[in-house]
């Protein structure tokens, strides 16, 4: 176990995020006994692993506590470690609300749907919750344009935005169009966001909701808490 410890640290460190299929991102999810000690392993050093049922990768962040004496000790607070300015995180959270809250939708739907028709079969087996790549959810570029560039600095910086935000992992773009990268669904803690992208943040831009889909009793952890995308001084935090 401890020749496994170093290697999914150490891959976790070097790669920053790894897919939930990896043979020993599986192992620290199923196994109690791996579970604990890889948590110890990472607390020493001031960090956690986050993770979600309904994200395809698993990343590492900074612990709660530490954020402040590790993103605090400046004059100002340190809005994230990735270097990226205030218009990339408004449009970051824009594409998070354009590309996760859908996909999370469809996740819930399908799943209680399957909870449903498990009730009435007798030997019911459990199906695997649909990744970003079965669900296809997407951006076209040329959308994200019209309808937020007079919020986001025009065609230029956004172009320039994606390119960073691509760069980094949180999102990718084929064929003119933007999908979900590995870190988009880590970054925020959709129990948190969702209804305050929906009803406050960006509720003008989205349009009025009734409600966001709820996720009971899933602690997800969050890597980043923006509080609007007209003041993007919130956190990016990743190790």
């Amino acid at each position: 176990m401890e020749r496994d410890l170093q290697v999914l640290v150490a891959r976790l460190a070097a790669q920053r995020v790894l897919p939930r299929r990896d043979p020993l991102v599986k192992k620290a999810l199923t196994d109690e006994l791996f579970f604990n000690a890889l948590s110890e392993r990472l607390s020493a050093c001031g960090l956690e692993l986050v993770e979600h049922p309904y994200a395809d990768h698993v990343a590492l962040r900074i612990r709660r506590e530490l954020e402040q004496p590790v993103f605090g000790g400046e004059d100002a607070w340190l809005s994230n470690n990735l270097d990226l300015k205030r218009d990339q995180i408004a449009l970051l959270v824009v594409l998070w609300a354009l590309l996760i809250l859908p996909k999370r939708q469809r996740q819930i739907e399908r799943q209680t749907a399957a909870e449903l028709r498990n009730q009435a079969e007798m030997f019911a087996t459990e199906k695997p919750l649909p990744t970003a790549a079965q669900l296809g959810i997407s951006v076209a570029e040329a959308t994200l344009v019209a309808d937020f560039g007079a919020q986001l600095g025009g065609k230029t910086r956004i172009s320039i935005a994606l390119g960073v935000l691509s760069r980094v992992g949180f999102i990718e773009r084929r064929d003119t169009r933007i999908f979900e990268g590995p870190l988009l669904d880590l970054v925020l803690d959709y129990n948190r966001m969702a209804q305050r992208v929906l009803d406050g943040t960006l509720a003008d831009l989205f349009g009025p909701r009734s409600s966001a889909p709820a996720e009971a009793e899933i602690p997800s952890p969050n890597l980043a808490e923006p509080d609007s995308a007209a003041e993007p001084d919130a956190d990016v935090q990743l190790p």
